[in-house]
């Protein structure tokens, strides 16, 4: 005989609270993880006169196989064009990059790697991959995939929550 439809699934907790809850402590370490992950990141790339949010930008650059303008890889990176912008200047300020003119859009320039652009970034992930690897030590592999499946399944849950509230208003 099947359970009843308000009982737990065998694999379920009896307490209805217990998933907010961890998911309310995996959210808050999350938080703790980025700003720890940032700061270490500055620390990484200080010295190549990058900080974290430079060296993202210049890694949504790097990662897409055609220049993009700022608001394309603002929406590759989940931010504001405004925020991108900013760094992007600073960017540009510093040598990093330059804006090339784009075909497509007269006002929205392709952002491109400089010589010192792709110098910086290529020692950049150098250092991030010995960092990372100390970092790897006594984790599974399937242990890190599955970290990232899960927090991954929760941002598509977030990016659908938030198309669904964009066309219900």
């Amino acid at each position: 005989m099947p359970a009843p439809i308000d009982s737990p699934a065998p694999h379920e907790s009896a307490d209805p609270d217990r998933s907010r809850r961890a998911l309310t402590e995996l959210i808050l370490t999350v938080f703790r993880l980025n700003g720890d992950l940032l700061a270490a990141g500055d620390r990484l790339v200080h010295d190549l006169g990058l900080t974290s949010a430079r060296w993202q930008v210049l890694g949504a650059i790097a990662l897409s196989p055609v220049p993009l303008p700022v608001a394309h890889i603002a929406r590759n990176m989940g931010l504001t064009r405004q925020a991108v912008q900013r760094v992007v200047d600073d960017l540009r300020q510093a040598g990093f990059v330059q804006i090339d003119p784009n075909p497509h859009h007269r006002r929205a320039g392709l952002i491109t790697f400089t010589d010192k652009g792709e110098d910086a970034y290529r020692q950049a992930i150098a250092r991030k991959d010995r960092w990372a690897d100390g970092l790897c030590i006594g984790l599974s592999a399937e242990t890190v995939e599955a970290a990232d499946a899960l927090l991954r399944d929760l941002q598509r849950r977030l990016d659908d929550a938030a198309s669904g509230d964009a066309q219900a208003s």
